[in-house]
């Protein structure tokens, strides 16, 4: 779990409200999960990036212990454009107008979305583990749709990928850890069994399914409005597991240059979930790349 010292607060935001876990000192520093975790997927580089910054650790809107309200039409709430100024406002609330970002898997989604809406505000950005949503739609191949089943799966109408999920939610979160990481990957039980809690737990299966139905929809007019008009402005850098769909699907860089200015990265030793599966080595390139000139 996250470091005892940080501090567990719940953003109010009008009609919702959002989990934070922050702690340490410096310049600030957002934290965005993937799925289908939650804050506490950062528990091994936090304390580490903590010594030099500001760590805020947030649960996006439908996961973790934040609000899960109704889809609506479209699934419009669970836009990365809605949740990326959920995380605007909590930053604002915590004092940062400004501030670096990264974010892994879905994280990273909503992260690359604030970046292109809220440019002025995001310092640098990093990116774990995806290529752009846009693009994987737009190439999508037959090996896309066996290698990423479930972005067909969980954006089904009418409950169907819940009440599937629902019948055994704890064989779905441990098959995604063990399938998605490379072989021999360890997961610390106590935050595995917060991710079940959460995942589980109320409308916990309903709204990660809406986070996937507004990427098949309202997300991708989103961002084809945006591709050639918008780039991120900021520096990005771009990371990603050796042993990862993402590493043998695309040309990570080359992609990315389609959509920010300034791009970097590299691939590290692990699979799809870097921040446990490779810790010393995010932390690494997280603090090189934020503490550059």
């Amino acid at each position: 779990m996250l470091p005892e010292n940080f501090v567990e607060q719940d953003i109010s935001l009008g009609d919702l409200s959002i989990r934070t876990s922050h702690g340490g000192s410096g310049p600030p520093l957002l934290l965005l999960h993937g799925y289908p975790q939650n804050r506490h997927m950062w528990h091994r580089v936090a304390p580490a990036l903590a010594e030099h910054h500001h760590v805020i650790c947030a649960d996006l809107r439908g996961y973790g212990d934040s609000a899960k309200p109704p889809g609506g039409a479209r699934q419009a709430a669970y836009s990365k454009r809605a949740m990326a100024g959920d995380m605007v406002a909590v930053m604002e609330a915590l004092g940062h107008r400004r501030f670096a970002l990264a974010g892994h898997d879905r994280g990273a989604r909503v992260a690359h979305r604030l970046a292109l809406d809220h440019a002025e505000r995001v310092t640098r950005l990093c990116v774990m583990d995806i290529a752009p949503t846009r693009h994987m739609f737009r190439t999508a191949d037959r090996h896309f749709a066996t290698g990423y089943y479930h972005w067909f799966f969980l954006i089904q109408p009418d409950g169907l990928p819940e009440r599937m999920i629902a019948a055994d939610p704890e064989y779905w979160l441990r098959e995604k850890l063990r399938r998605w990481a490379a072989p021999g990957a360890e997961f610390d039980e106590a935050v595995v069994r917060d991710y079940l809690r959460c995942f589980a737990g109320g409308d916990g299966i309903r709204a990660s399914c809406d986070d996937y139905r507004a990427a098949a929809d309202i997300d991708l007019e989103h961002d084809d409005a945006d591709f050639g008009q918008r780039r991120v402005e900021c520096p990005l850098l771009v990371l990603w597991g050796d042993r990862g769909f993402v590493h043998r699907s695309y040309p990570v860089l080359e992609v990315w240059r389609q959509y920010a200015r300034e791009v970097s990265g590299h691939a590290l030793p692990c699979g799809h979930f870097l921040p446990e599966e490779a810790p010393r080595e995010v932390s690494a390139a997280l603090l090189a790349f934020l503490e550059a000139s």
